[in-house]
């Protein structure tokens, strides 16, 4: 039951976070005047999509590491 919650609980929070990526890089394409800060942004916008990727990542292996242990000391009996 709590890894059913955790899973739609990390799932709505990425999906914000996505949905937060994108609303920034139309904001910085779209709005931002000067080609320097653009740059600027769209550098610190690629290093964040690194970040939530890798959050991603880390977030479903730990989970799939969690279920495969089945009983004692990771063994089945």
């Amino acid at each position: 039951m709590l890894g059913k919650i955790k899973k739609v609980f990390f799932s709505g929070i990425f999906g914000v976070l996505y949905i937060s990526y994108i609303a920034q890089m139309v904001y910085v394409l779209g709005w931002v005047d000067s080609i320097d800060q653009k740059m600027g942004l769209l550098a610190l916008l690629a290093l964040e999509w690194l970040v939530l990727i890798s959050a991603r990542y880390l977030s479903k292996r730990s989970a799939s590491s969690n279920t495969q242990r089945g009983g004692f000391n990771g063994h089945r009996r």
